[in-house]
């Protein structure tokens, strides 16, 4: 997973050297930093979205005309909560927590020169496994004979078309996006003999604050 991460940073790195070097007066590099609310939509298991969060950097280049490209690379903290009940069958919502991060790449559209745009492109995000506290990885999911540690193992890569807007002023700005996960983030568990059809897609909210250098 490691190198993974290292792979995406020198992607991204190359990247935003390369455009520098073309348009070194209209490019900015951007810190972010902010909050998630992360939700995986399936029927398989009750869920209920959890707040993480996020970290990462971007580059905004001018495009054409009144459009903009933006790079960016984002590392996250998801969190979600699945019903369950207690090994003395008590109710108990457990959290699931899960580590990613991601590449995308956007048009972004100015409505206010350095004030005001909407984005949307696609972003790629690759992934572990769900992780879930030692102490309640043997409850069992509620209307299902699962336990917590059965559904852990899940898909490490997906593709999310993301829509947002940001706003502020030139140097500092706040973004706020929704993606969603087309493919089945759940896919692995086919394979485990479970006797579950399973089937789950992502949902994120993101709020981020970016500081333009």
């Amino acid at each position: 997973m490691k190198k993974k991460y290292l792979t995406l940073v020198f992607i991204l790195i190359s990247i935003t050297v390369f455009a520098q070097y073309d348009y070194r007066d209209s490019n900015r590099i951007g810190i972010s930093f902010g909050v998630n609310q992360f939700i995986l939509n399936t029927n398989n298991f009750q869920t209920k979205p959890a707040t993480g969060w996020n970290a990462g950097l971007s580059m905004r280049g001018n495009f054409y005309n009144n459009w903009d490209m933006v790079y960016a690379m984002q590392f996250s903290e998801n969190n979600f909560s699945v019903a369950t009940k207690s090994l003395f069958l008590a109710n108990e919502d457990v959290n699931y927590k899960l580590a990613s991060a991601q590449i995308a790449l956007q048009l972004s559209y100015k409505l206010i020169e350095n004030h005001l745009s909407v984005e949307f492109g696609p972003l790629v995000q690759v992934n572990g496994k769900f992780k879930v506290d030692s102490e309640n990885e043997n409850n069992i999911i509620s209307g299902t004979t699962l336990l917590a540690k059965d559904i852990v193992d899940i898909s490490k890569f997906n593709f999310y078309p993301t829509v947002g807007i940001t706003f502020g002023v030139r140097h500092f700005r706040v973004n706020v996006s929704y993606q969603y996960g087309i493919n089945n983030m759940l896919e692995n568990l086919k394979n485990k003999n479970l006797g579950v059809n399973f089937k789950g897609n992502p949902g994120i909210i993101n709020g981020n604050l970016i500081l333009y250098l």
